[in-house]
């Protein structure tokens, strides 16, 4: 049976499009150490101007098949852009952060701000399995087919990921976390191993992944409507300097913290949930 989630992860920035479906589905019990979840986006602009989707990263690995662009899309350090035009569709695999590298066997921090070709991944050509997935109209064959591909290079469960998955659901968790030291303190581990377990299964830096939730956690008290004390809301998330915060804030949200208040307060509904976009070649 096909098993949905309906909660989105929020990782998507402002977006009106009607023309626009988007769903998520977790993964089968026996693929669910590897797969957090599957993402399946469609829109329809025919006739209409191009809509630029912007969304925020997350520290996930992704398998993506798109028409002539499936690609291993590895964690992109700030917001990223995808240009949505005429018709399309899109089925992605988001990784569990560090359950990738067991694939591969090798440190995916070369995957970050990167992609890399799925016969690059997995010594499989994919254009037959692209056009098998993207052709199918019901969600649940596409993911029976992407499923099956999957068990067929399954790799043995590396107990890494587990350590890793336990930090970062803390970090999402505990927004008392805003340094490196308060892991070390709360996992006993030092900070050495800490950042090369991070280096090697996940691709980023466990400050990264810190910072990345913590600034979340500021954009959306902003959507709130809270009332902003500046100088408050920026050591809440770990900065004792101002201008650090504000320009980490630009950096993955895409817009100061005033800019996003100001949008915000000119159109609040346009805070959105949704899965990841990533655009797999560069745009002209």
């Amino acid at each position: 049976m096909l098993k949905t989630n309906p909660e989105m992860p929020r990782n998507m920035l402002p977006l009106d499009v009607k023309q626009f479906q988007r769903s998520r589905h977790l993964p089968a019990k026996d693929l669910a150490f590897f797969v957090g979840y599957y993402w399946i986006v469609s829109w329809d602009l025919r006739g209409q101007e191009p809509y630029l989707c912007e969304t925020l990263p997350q520290p996930c690995i992704h398998l993506v098949f798109e028409k002539d662009q499936s690609r291993i899309v590895g964690i992109v350090r700030g917001r990223f852009s995808y240009l949505l035009k005429n018709e399309g569709r899109i089925f992605g695999v988001s990784f569990k952060p560090g359950a990738f590298f067991p694939f591969v066997e090798a440190p995916v921090s070369a995957l970050t701000d990167n992609s890399i070709s799925i016969f690059d991944a997995f010594g499989v050509e994919h254009a037959a399995l692209e056009a098998a997935i993207l052709s199918q109209a019901d969600e649940t064959a596409m993911i029976a087919l992407v499923e099956q591909f999957l068990r067929a290079r399954l790799p043995e469960r590396d107990e890494h990921v587990v350590v890793i998955n336990q930090i970062v659901d803390r970090i999402i968790a505990d927004r008392e976390i805003t340094r490196v030291d308060n892991l070390v303190s709360r996992f006993s581990i030092s900070k050495r191993t800490l950042q090369r377990l991070f280096s090697h299964y996940v691709g980023v830096s466990p400050k990264w992944v810190i910072r990345r939730y913590r600034l979340q956690g500021a954009a959306e008290r902003l959507a709130e409507g809270e009332a902003v004390d500046w100088p408050k809301l920026a050591l809440d998330v770990g900065y004792f300097d101002q201008a650090h915060f504000i320009n980490d804030f630009k950096t993955i949200i895409g817009k100061t913290p005033a800019e996003y208040v100001r949008h915000m307060s000119s159109d609040p509904s346009s805070f959105l949930t949704c899965d990841v976009l990533r655009k797999v070649n560069s745009q002209p």
